[in-house]
């Protein structure tokens, strides 16, 4: 299989607002660069369609290292949130209400058993150069969906 490092990371102008998600894979000596934006969004949303758009792009199964500086993607898969999710009919743990992003998260979910991901939470604004690039293009893509 091949082995993809793939950072990710979300942006929003406003939350709800204008948004723009930035994806960096890293293949051998490869680098490749993926963005894009919604007009009315979450930077949740965001975080999760970076991800999705990401894994989308691979042609083929791979052994996936995703980075993220998001607490909410990271950690839905490090700590089984999903697990409980699916338990509760994609009811909170407390089973009051519905999850959030669902049907991102539906999806992310069918393209995580494509792959064999290692989910990896890195520092966001820090020194990480592929966070911040990811974030760059996120930002970007969001400037050039205004007018």
């Amino acid at each position: 299989m091949k082995e993809v490092t793939i950072y990710t990371d979300g942006a929003c102008a406003g939350n709800p607002g204008p948004g723009g998600w930035g994806a960096v894979l890293l293949y051998g000596g490869h680098v490749k660069e993926l963005s894009g934006s919604a007009e009315w969004t979450t930077n949740q949303r965001m975080e999760l369609t970076a991800a999705i758009r990401a894994l989308k792009s691979l042609n083929q199964r791979c052994r996936v290292t995703l980075c993220s500086d998001s607490a909410y993607l990271i950690n839905a898969f490090q700590q089984n949130w999903f697990r409980k999710w699916l338990a509760n009919d994609w009811r909170t743990a407390r089973g009051n209400k519905p999850v959030e992003n669902r049907d991102l998260w539906e999806e992310l979910l069918a393209l995580a058993k494509m792959h064999r991901i290692k989910w990896v939470k890195v520092k966001g604004h820090s020194d990480n150069k592929w966070n911040n690039r990811c974030d760059q293009l996120a930002r970007e893509a969001i400037e050039q969906r205004s007018p």
